[in-house]
């Protein structure tokens, strides 16, 4: 039990790192800083779309999970996106 509670304390700690490391970034005269991040994870998510692998599935069933796989990967870049919105308004 407390090992969890490290592990979820740990990642969120990690996230909280991250948006404030997006929002110094994001805050900078060059707008390409704050696009560092949202680069990056945007990329990560290409990885795990590629390592999709079809497996003798049905290709209606192999879209779908390409597809699924490629929102869910990126909700972080979008997350990114409107903190590097937001802060480059202001």
């Amino acid at each position: 039990m407390t090992k969890t509670i490290f592990f979820l304390l740990g990642l969120l700690v990690m996230f909280a790192g991250l948006i404030i490391l997006q929002i110094f970034l994001s805050k900078k005269e060059s707008k390409w800083f704050g696009l560092i991040l949202p680069i990056i994870t945007f990329i990560v998510s290409l990885l795990f779309v590629f390592s999709v692998t079809a497996t003798g599935n049905p290709l209606s069933t192999v879209i779908v999970t390409v597809l699924s796989t490629f929102l869910l990967c990126n909700i972080s870049t979008a997350i990114l996106l409107v903190i590097y919105a937001v802060c480059r308004k202001k």
